[in-house]
């Protein structure tokens, strides 16, 4: 019995077994060796990477003090991409909902349905904003109207998947009683499930708003209206005073976006 009472004495807590010990090495392993054949797979030129800080200074001395000029612009194009991403996220609405109450498994009305609204939901988040507005770009032409379809586009995946999971998650039992009273369908979903995923609803499209914001400052790179315009306009002709300005406004805009959308969850929530 002392012989067993040392023994255990003797031994120092570990927090990891043996078997959990190898798995963790194990799968450390496998990291680092996926990272090692990525990086060989790309290609990379090393003395640009080893030139980047001297590079950056260079551009940030060429983009100092900024620019004034053409600062109207610049405030007109700001309002155009609020537009953008309050117009895209608007007309979203309308669109994503029916997706998600048939994307829903508690409310769709059958299989083909809610595969149809999930296959819906996917494409829309598959594609990045960027490549929507390319392919909007190329259909109806530059300008604002590529890229709010852009963002309704986008925006459809991430407002219907995360009210339909917020449908799933309702409380069953208002609906059913609704039911067995013989209620119609338009009546069951304005009052049993409607006011259940109101908050959640609140909450989602404030925070697509603001993303839309974040998102529509770009969308002038590829000819979609915005900020985006002037600012790559500016890159072409190295106006990079100029660039710094419109920089500087992009980040004042999505601080005014983050602090309104701060104050909305407040008052709704």
């Amino acid at each position: 019995m002392v012989d067993h009472a040392e023994r255990l004495a003797d031994r120092v807590w570990q927090r990891f077994d043996r078997k959990e010990r190898l798995i963790r090495y194990a799968v450390l392993l496998s990291t680092l060796t996926l990272v090692v054949w990525a990086l060989r797979d790309i290609d990379i030129f090393w003395p640009w990477v080893w030139d980047a800080p001297d590079q950056i200074a260079g551009l940030a001395g060429r983009m100092w003090p900024p620019s004034p000029d053409g600062f109207a612009n610049i405030v007109s194009a700001l309002l155009e991409t609020v537009h953008i991403a309050t117009l895209a996220t608007f007309l979203t609405i309308f669109l994503a909902l029916p997706v998600a109450y048939i994307a829903a498994q508690n409310t769709t009305p059958n299989r083909a349905c809610l595969w149809f609204g999930r296959f819906i939901l996917v494409s829309s988040r598959s594609v990045n904003t960027i490549i929507w507005a390319l392919l909007f770009v190329a259909i109806f032409g530059p300008g604002v109207l590529a890229g709010i379809l852009a963002i309704v586009f986008r925006s459809i995946g991430f407002i219907g998947k995360l009210m339909g999971e917020a449908i799933e998650e309702i409380d069953r039992r208002p609906v059913e009683a609704m039911e067995a009273t013989g209620a119609s369908k338009a009546k069951v979903i304005a009052y049993a499930i409607v006011p259940q995923v109101m908050p959640a609803f609140f909450a989602i499209v404030i925070l697509r708003w603001d993303i839309n914001i974040r998102e529509s400052t770009v969308l002038g790179l590829v000819g979609a209206g915005g900020i985006g315009v002037i600012l790559q306009g500016a890159i072409d002709t190295f106006a990079w005073p100029t660039v710094a300005t419109i920089l500087l406004a992009i980040i004042v805009l999505v601080l005014i976006g983050e602090a309104v959308t701060s104050l909305l969850r407040r008052k709704v929530l």
